[in-house]
C-alpha cells in the first residue's frame, strides 16, 4: 500500500504564499503519478495539478495555472506544490493522491489519499 501525509497547510492573506508537501511511503515504487486535489466548505472536491512520477509532465485545473507550481522529488518520495498569489477561493482542504496506473485530472481515478491540509486565505 502506499499513504501519504500533507503537510504545509495554514492561513495567509490574500496575495501570500504556502508550500504544500506530500510525503508518501510504503510501496512507493510503484506510483506512477500523483496529484492535488482541493474541496472548499460547501462544494464538491476539485482538481488542482498532478505530475507525472517518471517523466515530470504536469497538469493544472485553469483556476491555479501560473499561480501555483507542482513538482516532485522521487528520491524522497514527496511531491510539492507551491502556491503563490493566493485568492479567497483557493481556500479548502487540499488533499495529495497518488496512483499506480495512470495520470488524470479525475478524482475517482487516484487510488491512495491523504488525509489533507486545511489552506485559508483571508481577504
Amino acid at each position: 500500500q502506499v499513504r501519504l501525509v500533507e503537510s504545509g497547510g495554514g492561513m495567509v492573506q490574500a496575495g501570500g504564499s504556502l508550500r504544500l508537501s506530500c510525503a508518501a511511503s510504503g510501496r512507493t515504487s510503484s506510483i506512477y503519478a500523483m496529484g492535488w486535489f482541493r474541496q472548499g466548505p460547501g462544494k464538491e472536491r476539485e482538481f488542482v495539478a498532478a505530475i507525472s512520477w517518471s517523466g515530470g509532465g504536469t497538469l493544472y485545473d485553469v483556476s491555479v495555472k501560473g499561480r501555483f507550481t507542482i513538482s516532485r522529488d522521487n528520491a524522497k518520495d514527496t511531491m510539492y506544490l507551491q502556491m503563490n498569489s493566493l485568492k479567497p477561493e483557493d481556500t479548502a482542504v487540499y488533499y495529495c493522491a497518488a496512483d499506480d496506473s495512470g495520470y488524470f485530472r479525475t478524482a475517482s481515478l487516484y487510488d491512495y489519499w491523504g488525509q489533507g491540509t486545511q489552506v485559508t486565505v483571508s481577504s
